[in-house]
């Protein structure tokens, strides 16, 4: 593949954006942004919950959960302000792109790499019940959490600073906002893909083996059955939810394979049904899957959900 010149994919995007605004309706845009606004409002109340108990706030697992819920709400706001940018062809200056990408980007990885963490923090809890306070403790898990920023920046961090390397008078210039637009070079794109393959494949491998132990766990005789069982089914979600992250980690290579072989209102469709059930829909499932399943959360989080209108404030047990 020759190199890409600075403007050939973003033109692409912005005659098919044109299409879309002149001819389509936007009763489509509002339902994005009002699935993308409810689903904001549910994870704040639900991060809110667990931020209002202290023992929410000390075990691996609720901040683990957490993490994940501040991370899918990032991404809500990024992803729901680039397709606005998008369809209303707003230009904005190159570094502010870059910030809006990098956010974007690094946020998409993370969601993957949360999930393949909480899988392990469970197999510990399983597997080394006796060794679980130490392995999983506070401290390691704000080391985990840092390491996945950094490993979730890392790809985008070096496509803006090669295109700042290449280019560094464009930054001041007002460009449409596509992560396409700091692909200078052919090797960027396999860099993007690979580095998007291995954090799958590697996650995969993790919640794969997380599930076998647990299983294993769960026959055994001194296993305790009912919170290995659990552990079981919860490590289960994860791997479906992780799928659905593969999606989110395939998102801009759709976009540009469908970009290449469809005429500009079936991209649009595409683009429209790639962008509400790739990114949309798989980040209302972190507080239906892991809050309203958890016996300890789901009381006061229906609680807040109410606005407090319960005369008593529910206690919490965590088990």
């Amino acid at each position: 593949m020759a190199n890409l010149s600075s403007g050939e994919t973003p033109l692409v995007h912005q005659q098919m954006f044109k299409v879309e605004m002149n001819e389509g309706p936007l009763s489509k845009l509002v339902v994005a942004i009002l699935m993308a606004l409810l689903f904001i409002y549910i994870n704040s109340i639900m991060f809110h919950t667990l931020l209002s108990k202290s023992v929410f706030r000390e075990l691996p697992r609720y901040i683990l959960f957490a993490h994940m819920l501040c991370n899918d709400t990032i991404l809500l706001m990024m992803v729901s302000l680039l397709y606005l940018l998008s369809l209303y062809l707003q230009r904005v200056p190159r570094a502010v792109c870059a910030l809006i990408i990098l956010i974007a980007a690094t946020t998409v990885r993370i969601s993957a790499l949360n999930l393949g963490v909480m899988s392990l923090e469970r197999y510990v809890a399983i597997c080394f019940p006796l060794r679980h306070s130490e392995m999983a403790s506070k401290k390691m898990t704000g080391v985990l959490i840092a390491t996945m920023w950094l490993l979730g920046c890392l790809s985008p961090v070096i496509d803006i600073i090669y295109t700042l390397i290449k280019n560094p008078a464009s930054f001041g210039a007002d460009m449409f906002c596509t992560y396409e637009a700091f692909f200078k070079a052919s090797w960027q794109i396999v860099v993007f893909d690979g580095i998007h393959g291995f954090y799958f494949v590697s996650v995969t491998v993790i919640i794969i083996f997380t599930y076998v132990s647990v299983v294993v766990a769960a026959r055994s005789a001194t296993a305790d059955k009912e919170s290995a069982t659990k552990a079981q089914r919860t490590v289960l979600l994860h791997f479906g939810q992780l799928v659905l992250c593969l999606n989110s980690l395939l998102y801009e290579t759709i976009e540009r394979a469908m970009a290449k072989v469809s005429s500009s209102r079936l991209f649009m469709d595409l683009r429209y049904m790639n962008y509400l059930f790739v990114l949309i829909l798989p980040r209302c499932l972190s507080p239906l899957i892991y809050g309203l399943r958890d016996n300890a959360v789901r009381p006061l989080f229906l609680y807040y959900v109410r606005c407090g209108s319960q005369k008593v404030k529910p206690s919490v047990t965590v088990h």
